[in-house]
C-alpha cells in the first residue's frame, strides 16, 4: 500500500495548516506524506504559532507559506480545509474535511495554545483513521 498524502489548506498557510502539518509529520512517524498550502499565502509563519508548537517539541520555524495549487490537491488523498471557503479546488474521489478552527492570526499565546491542542486531537484521530493497522485491529 502506498503512503496516503494529506493536504492542509488555510488562507495564509501561516498558522493552522502549518501546525497541523507539523503534528501530522511528528505523529505519523513518516507513514503519511504531508503537504500544506494557502489560498492567499502570508509572508512568514505566524511567530506565535511557532512558539506554541515549540512548547510541545515540534519545530515549524523553518517552514514557509506556500500557494495552493491544483497539483497539490490532485496529489492528495485527504484535503483538510481550515477556513479557505470555496478557494480549494474540488476533485471527485478525494476525502475532504473542513475543520472549523479559530484563526490564530493576531491572537495571543493562550488562544493559539487552545487552537494547537484542538489540532493535535484532530490529527491523532486522522492518523488513526489512515493507519493500515486501524483497519485490521478490532
Amino acid at each position: 500500500m502506498t503512503k496516503p498524502t494529506v493536504l492542509f489548506v488555510c488562507v495564509h498557510n501561516a498558522g493552522r495548516s502549518q501546525m497541523a502539518a507539523g503534528f501530522l509529520r511528528e505523529l505519523s512517524g513518516g507513514t503519511i506524506d504531508v503537504l500544506s498550502a494557502g489560498s492567499m499565502p502570508g509572508h512568514q509563519i505566524n511567530p506565535v504559532a511557532v512558539k506554541a508548537m515549540d512548547e510541545v517539541g515540534i519545530d515549524i520555524a523553518g517552514e514557509q507559506p506556500k500557494k495552493l495549487s491544483t497539483e497539490a490537491v490532485q496529489a492528495s488523498d485527504v484535503v483538510i480545509t481550515m477556513g479557505c471557503g470555496d478557494e480549494c479546488p474540488y476533485f471527485p474521489g478525494k476525502r475532504y474535511e473542513d475543520w472549523d478552527l479559530t484563526d490564530p492570526a493576531g491572537q495571543g499565546i493562550e488562544t493559539v495554545r487552545e487552537v494547537r491542542d484542538e489540532i493535535r486531537t484532530r490529527i491523532e484521530d486522522l492518523v488513526a483513521s489512515l493507519s493500515p493497522a486501524a483497519a485490521t485491529e478490532g
